[in-house]
């Protein structure tokens, strides 16, 4: 009996220390994100082990600290020492867009990962850096998109690929809100959604990056050849120095993307259309797909499951990765390849936009 009781013991020893080194140390760079509540609310997932969290807003600190319950210790106000005391496998970076090189700049040396919010990068020349930085220090850098976790982009893309569209020719790509404020962001997301430097633009960067994103996925990695742009303010009196309104035309051999950005929409919106030679396919939302192929009279409606785990929710698609339980496709939404060349379409949809003219991309 008492053997027994020592092998329970230890058995169970063995497999909660297997549990608990199976989870990824997470630490937090910035809480002004609108979207950093996600890590906090994760109850019913144990992939993730939040370690750390740096601010160094004290009132962003107090608020989250008691809305969640946190150990004031679990703060650090000094990024650098917060990375060296508690050792992250991995960093989730919740800040604005143009800290992200910072957050790569500190994390690549020490082997520790990096997820960042979208886009990659405020302009060209980061998202260059951050790209060299990982590779040289071999860590994965993920960019979180939610369409990722689109279930019905995924199906669209393999219609696609199955070569029951034919050929691509069009891409329409719908993203946005009726705006930052008009939805009630708090303070210190408006403040980066609507500052030309710490977002890149308003609704160019904060919605054309999905176009961008999702287009270059579905290209394989392949450049468009010229970017067309055009911006607007709608709402100066509420988004003084940024666009609120955005198209962006992507023209590449033989097709052609429209992106669609606005903070000016009557409902929130994330929709992809992709028409080919012999039908089309649209993902009207996460788990919807519309589709009317060649000899086909009626559109066909399929209500779709959520993506299979873990690409459900990106904090266990970061876990999966640094574990190397998953290994991402070369182009694959999440990876550096196309969030490179994401950043590459908005720079030069930001320049075509201020010199009214079409930007023709080196290859």
């Amino acid at each position: 009996m008492i053997k027994y009781i020592i092998s329970s013991f230890v058995f169970t020893m063995i497999t909660c220390s297997t549990f608990a080194e199976s989870r990824l140390k997470l630490a937090v760079a910035g809480l002004s994100h609108g979207h950093v509540d996600w890590i906090f609310n994760r109850k019913d997932k144990h992939d993730v082990q939040l370690v750390g969290i740096y601010e160094t807003n004290i009132a962003l600190i107090d608020r989250y600290a008691k809305q969640y319950g946190i150990d004031k210790a679990m703060f650090f106000t000094d990024l650098e020492k917060m990375l060296e005391q508690v050792k992250p496998d991995a960093v989730s970076a919740f800040g604005a867009v143009n800290e992200h090189v910072s957050v790569v700049r500190a994390c690549a040396p020490r082997k520790i990962h990096v997820m960042v919010e979208k886009p990659l990068a405020s302009s060209l020349a980061d998202a260059i850096e951050i790209e060299k930085l990982a590779n040289k220090h071999e860590i994965h850098v993920l960019t979180n998109f939610e369409t990722s976790w689109y279930e019905s982009n995924q199906q669209a893309k393999s219609l696609l690929e199955s070569g029951r569209l034919g050929d691509i020719r069009k891409v329409m790509v719908n993203d946005g809100h009726q705006g930052p404020k008009e939805i009630g962001v708090s303070k210190e997301f408006f403040e980066i959604l609507t500052d030309p430097e710490k977002n890149g633009a308003g609704a160019l960067i904060d919605f054309g990056c999905y176009g961008a994103n999702l287009m270059t996925w579905l290209m394989a990695g392949e450049k468009p050849l010229s970017v067309t742009a055009v911006t607007h303010q709608n709402k100066p009196a509420i988004y003084k120095q940024v666009d609120d309104e955005a198209t962006i035309i992507l023209q590449y051999p033989g097709v052609q993307c429209v992106i669609q950005a606005s903070w000016n929409w009557p409902f929130s919106r994330k929709d992809m259309e992709i028409y080919g030679t012999k039908g089309y396919a649209v993902a009207a939302d996460a788990t919807t797909l519309l589709s009317r192929l060649e000899n086909q009279n009626t559109v066909d409606t399929e209500k779709l499951a959520q993506r299979a785990a873990p690409f459900d929710d990106p904090f266990s698609v970061l876990a999966a990765v640094v574990k190397g339980k998953v290994m991402l496709d070369q182009f694959d939404c999440y990876g550096l390849p196309v969030n490179v060349i994401t950043v590459a379409i908005l720079d030069a949809a930001l320049k075509s936009a201020a010199e009214h003219k079409t930007i023709y991309l080196n290859q």
